[in-house]
């Protein structure tokens, strides 16, 4: 038994008229400039994909060779990929994190243990709590939905000669500077990267990510992936969004994030508990009678994502998103409305009609 609905994702919260705080998407994205390179790419769609380009793109902003990239559909089919191509004895992951690696794992047949982490510790993972016979590690950084970000010191310390380390970096250009990302490192065996372009540009539909790794386990990984795998446009934005230009505007909406979560946890009522650090864009809480806060939420308009479907976490567990700080306080005034028993209503309509300012 998994204890977890693996597969339930932030989108499920989502329904016509409720302000969206249960995706961790940056608000007005994709920008027009790769609006309009992903319209020019349709017309390029009667050939098959060439990935040559998008590979040696990623390969150069990575400091790699191109050898050591792979182009996926998403960072999920990464992740499926990878328990397709490998056959660990004992693979480990460490939780509360994001459910696919799990889910991709057990579809494929694998026996997985969790390394679960606690609030007492603020979700920072201990290398040395990781059994010495996993063959493979599963950790997220920054973790889903934690937010927190691990150090890298500590990520390298899971790396040895025999085992496979995935770090699931799909949030780490939301940190300015992106300070614990290994993306760049070569020199730690078996350490697989993997990367998305979903968050920041706002791509969760055209499926963008690739991971970085030795060329071996790659090569292992593409044996299992179906020819064209990739689309013309996911290959157009893949080649965009790691030239200079784009990294540049992703490291100023990453600082600009850091204000607006301070503004959100600024907002937030005194009854609400943040866990973790948060360093990414979304902040996890707690509140008590989280199953009623959820659907009162709902009612006002609000959609937050449920935390009971991670490992570790509770129906009191709460992943809310962040936006810009006219959001945030309308959310916040709600939310306390809420858990003091008040029944006052409008706000979400009011800031969804105001119109969401983009997180820039």
């Amino acid at each position: 038994m998994t204890g977890s609905d693996l597969r339930h994702h932030g989108d499920a919260e989502l329904a016509p008229g409720l302000v969206d705080l249960a995706v961790n998407v940056r608000a007005g994205t994709p920008p027009e400039w790769l609006r309009a390179l992903l319209h020019e790419a349709l017309d390029a769609g009667a050939a098959y994909p060439d990935p040559r380009r998008a590979r040696a793109a990623v390969a150069t902003a990575h400091g790699r060779d191109p050898a050591e990239v792979l182009l996926t559909a998403g960072a999920a089919e990464a992740f499926v990929l990878l328990a397709r191509a490998l056959r660990p004895r004992h693979a480990v992951v460490v939780h509360p994190s994001f459910t696919e690696p799990e889910a991709a794992l057990r579809a494929a047949g694998h026996p997985v243990s969790r390394l679960l982490l606690g609030a007492d510790d603020g979700y920072r993972v201990d290398p040395t709590a990781v059994p010495d016979d996993a063959d493979l590690v599963v950790v997220g950084n920054p973790t889903n939905p934690t937010s927190v970000l691990h150090p890298a010191d500590a990520l390298a310390g899971l790396t040895r000669p025999g085992r496979v380390v995935l770090v699931d970096e799909a949030f780490a250009d939301t940190v300015p500077g992106e300070p614990e990302s290994l993306a760049g490192r070569r020199d730690l065996p078996g350490l697989l990267v993997v990367r998305s372009l979903t968050k920041t540009w706002g791509l969760a539909g055209l499926r963008v990510g690739y991971a970085l790794g030795p060329p071996d386990l790659l090569a292992a990984m593409a044996e299992q992936q179906p020819p064209w795998a990739v689309s013309t446009p996911a290959l157009a934005a893949l080649t965009a969004c790691t030239a200079p230009a784009a990294r540049a505007e992703a490291e100023a909406a990453a600082t600009d994030l850091v204000a607006h979560r301070a503004a959100l946890l600024d907002a937030l009522p005194p009854h609400v508990e943040v866990l973790g650090e948060p360093r990414s864009s979304f902040v996890l809480l707690r509140v008590a009678d989280g199953v009623r806060v959820r659907q009162a939420l709902r009612a006002r308009g609000w959609a937050v994502r449920r935390g009971d479907t991670f490992p570790g976490l509770t129906t009191d567990h709460l992943r809310v998103a962040v936006r810009d700080p006219g959001t945030s306080r309308a959310f916040a005034t709600d939310l306390a409305a809420i858990l003091v028993g008040a029944d006052r209503t409008g706000s979400a309509a009011e800031a969804s009609s105001a119109g969401l300012e983009e997180i820039r």
